[in-house]
């Protein structure tokens, strides 16, 4: 079964910029959606941002709008996270998630990917 994978976590400091990618490794001519969420600890998982596949648009979450940027790279089946000016609160897990075409939710999870911003 196809599972994206995570790359690109680290520890920055805040004001830092950091870029996650997310590699898709099979049917990904199925693929509708591509979106990123995150867990911080204690707290549930949020949406972050996503991308359609073919079209390119994207959508995002409103405390990250002007920060972090979602792209797609099609023939290297990756999408990226570029995120800008990190802060602390910014400080989480980060998972990419797959949706399919056809599909209501989000079914293809990745392992995630740590991003911690200190102050």
């Amino acid at each position: 079964q196809m599972q994206p994978a995570e790359s690109g976590g680290g520890l920055v400091q805040a004001g830092a910029s950091l870029t996650l990618t997310c590699t898709a490794s099979s049917r990904t001519y199925n693929i509708l959606t591509v979106a990123w969420f995150r867990q911080a600890p204690g707290k549930e998982r949020e949406f972050v941002a996503s991308i359609y596949r073919m079209s390119g648009n994207t959508d995002y979450r409103d405390s990250v709008k002007g920060r972090f940027s979602i792209s797609r790279d099609n023939a290297k089946n990756q999408v990226y996270l570029q995120m800008n000016n990190l802060q602390p609160e910014d400080t989480a897990v980060y998972y990419c998630a797959v949706r399919f075409a056809g599909r209501s939710s989000y079914d293809r999870w990745g392992q995630g990917t740590q991003v911690t911003v200190s102050s």
